[in-house]
């Protein structure tokens, strides 16, 4: 039977992705596309529908995504595109490869050779699952668990032991201690007692119980054991943060020395964890991000038998590296993780999973191949031009603000003035040498990459600081700001059509890359942000009287978007969303300013029927056409700090004055506040 479910989860996804083939080109679409409009709505009532409405008709959500959006279409032709690199890679008859490219084809190749996989089975994980059978007492823990550590590199296995910024010296790297250990992906479905959390969790327990038989359990024991790793875990939820206590910085810092972690978890050997680990560096303080967690972990240790503990790793082991084993592995993998939790009805194609794979463990070494074929010189100069333009307007609005002193205005320039501005691509690629790939072992080449990543994580400890690090690959979707780099971070492929078009007129370009750039700019100033200096120290630079100030006009935004629906009647938890929420408004504003001083002068045309004022509104909106699925939607509203498209959107025009004038819409119209209710912040 789990045979069977198997080929029909592999047949499902092959017939659903028999359209897709490699791309040898990046397609165009443009930044302002007038087929995704739906120009029946009335955007004074609904900016977004009428913006994406065509969109959403137009793109329903594939067969293997929980979520579909403007951002998930571009990634996945960039994957497409990347298939088409990788493939050629992989043929070293036909093309003449360097070291890197070999080590990119070679690991392509082995991902790809799904029948060697499925001939594996379980194989490649023996020796691992031998040494936690061969456990004979807590005290070989230590060295077990750095071994799970290394091979795995995830925080499955109770904990993650890494590197990063000392929040109270920025300058300097320090050794971290993380919380981790759960199966479920949000704290609360261990604790709820709502319907869908009990259903979840007893559909959690049933595909831990399968998994443990499928590696040998009788059906009796791995019912009971099942029972056991719930238990556990729920135990270790009660002492993990919320998501949204995780965004307050201060819960996070917690600098300890050496005796004080090994004073929270007797009968842990941190000192024997550490040889094993290969980290021989003075440890002179240490941040344990959640110290209630390792305190409660530590007491669970001492509490249960080691049989219990076996039982415990073996699933930690098995649940982080199903996805990566034979088809039956795979198909119980994602009934739970896919469809069960995010409603998704067919899994990724593997090709997609091979891409990703690469991605995330040679992703510098794949983003030359992206930068070089699809990332001028030219681009890059007229982003950093955009991210210039935006920066000067925010200067401006901080010196015009009515509500902050002088002493707090005159940090706040200095935070903005030390903010780094990374656009494309790092000045020095990631060395991958030591990484040996071999074209015959993909889970071997699985397990090499995640130690090779977690060791250079760890020589990082005692150091000082690397500042040109980039946290995301050139390929990826997606922008980040890094509070304590105080930087802001825009890789090659969130800068091409439709999110940034040079083909276009600039005002879709400044509503969309431009509502970008200002958003990550403003992450240095929302409500997390705001708590670093400017050389990205946690420290509080506002005046008593400026942070009220500064706290009470974020408290008009969480109030508006805590009164938007998700789905059925669950709301936006606007605490969890605030840190986003504000960022997307301050963003737009800045863009706005930025675009107005671009075209200053200029005398502007209507194009498809649109003004330019609405065509920079409408750029912006369609960044973020989008749609989901429900089980992804409950989830998302739990764990996710972004709120759903539509009121990223909406919830942000709402606010605007000037996008009331440019659509000239009328008071009582759902997309206009009266002047007095709008939320201003920056």
């Amino acid at each position: 039977m789990k045979h069977t479910l198997a080929l029909a989860l592999v047949a499902a996804f092959s017939l659903a992705q028999a359209d897709e083939q490699p791309l040898t080109q990046l397609p165009y679409t443009p930044s302002l596309d007038v087929s995704a409009m739906d120009r029946s709505v009335d955007p004074c009532e609904d900016l977004y529908q009428y913006a994406c409405g065509g969109w959403m008709k137009n793109n329903p959500i594939p067969a293997d995504e929980a979520r579909w959006a403007v951002y998930s279409k571009v990634a996945n032709e960039n994957r497409r595109y990347l298939w088409g690199v990788l493939q050629e890679l992989a043929q070293p008859a036909t093309t003449a490869r360097s070291a890197q490219q070999q080590q990119l084809g070679d690991y392509f190749g082995a991902c790809m050779n799904e029948q060697a996989v499925n001939a594996a089975g379980l194989k490649p994980l023996q020796p691992l699952l031998d040494r936690i059978d061969a456990l004979q007492d807590k005290r070989q823990l230590p060295a077990l668990l750095a071994a799970l550590h290394l091979l795995l590199d995830n925080e499955r296995a109770f904990f993650r032991f890494a590197s990063g910024q000392d929040f109270n010296d920025a300058t300097q790297v320090i050794a971290y201690v993380s919380a981790g250990g759960l199966g479920l992906p949000e704290r609360d479905l261990y604790l709820k007692s709502d319907t869908r959390s009990r259903k979840l969790r007893a559909e959690y327990q049933a595909h831990v119980a399968r998994s443990l038989a499928r590696a040998g359990a009788t059906a009796e024991q791995a019912q009971r054991q099942a029972r056991s790793v719930l238990s556990f875990e729920t135990e270790l939820a009660r002492a993990t943060l919320s998501p949204v206590e995780r965004r307050d910085p201060y819960k996070l810092a917690n600098r300890l020395s050496l005796e004080q972690l090994q004073a929270l978890t007797p009968g842990f050997d941190w000192a024997a964890y550490r040889s094993a680990l290969g980290v021989e560096q003075a440890l002179p303080v240490l941040n344990v991000t959640e110290p209630r967690f390792i305190k409660r972990w530590a007491a669970l240790l001492q509490q249960t038998d080691l049989a219990a503990l076996k039982t415990l790793l073996r699933w930690q082991v098995l649940s982080s590296q199903a996805e990566f084993l034979d088809a039956g592995w795979q198909a119980e993998q994602f009934g739970f993780y896919g469809k069960a939790l995010q409603g998704v009805p067919v899994q990724k194609a593997r090709w997609k999973r091979c891409v990703e794979l690469v991605d995330a463990q040679l992703g510098e070494a794949l983003g030359q191949e992206f930068v070089a074929r699809n990332f001028s010189p030219e681009l890059k100069e007229r982003v950093i031009k955009m991210t210039d333009q935006i920066k000067a307007a925010m200067a401006r609005r901080i010196e015009a603000l009515d509500w902050m002193s002088p002493a707090t205005k005159a940090r706040a320039q200095e935070k903005l003035a030390s903010m780094v501005n990374k656009v494309g691509y790092p000045d020095n690629w990631r060395d991958y040498s030591a990484f040996q790939v071999r074209g015959d072992d993909f889970l071997g080449n699985l397990q090499r990459g995640n130690a090779f990543e977690l060791k250079r994580q760890l020589a990082k400890i005692g150091k000082p600081l690397d500042r040109g690090e980039w946290g995301m690959t050139p390929q990826t979707v997606n922008a980040y700001y890094n509070a304590q780099m105080n930087d802001i971070n825009f890789p090659a492929a969130v800068l091409q059509p439709p999110l940034y078009d040079a083909k276009l007129d600039d005002a879709p370009s400044y509503g969309n890359t431009g509502g970008t750039i200002g958003h990550e700019l403003i992450h240095g100033f929302d409500d997390e942000g705001r708590q670093f200096d400017a050389q990205g120290r946690l420290k509080d630079w506002w005046t008593t009287q400026d942070a009220k100030a500064f706290e009470r006009r974020a408290a008009c935004v969480s109030q508006q978007y805590g009164q938007y629906t998700v789905i059925d009647k669950l709301k936006i938890n606007s605490q969890l969303t605030l840190g986003e929420d504000l960022a997307d408004l301050g963003g737009l504003v800045l863009a706005l300013e930025a675009w107005k001083e671009q075209i200053k002068g200029m005398s502007l045309e209507n194009r498809d029927g649109l003004t330019p004022e609405q065509r920079f509104f409408v750029g912006f909106a369609q960044w973020d056409c989008s749609h989901a699925r429900p089980e992804y939607a409950r989830l998302h509203a739990a764990t996710d700090p972004h709120s759903p498209g539509r009121y990223r959107i909406n919830g942000v025009a709402v606010n605007m004055p000037e996008f009331a004038q440019a659509f000239a819409c009328k008071p009582g119209q759902k997309m206009v506040k009266k002047d007095a209710e709008r939320c201003r912040v920056w």
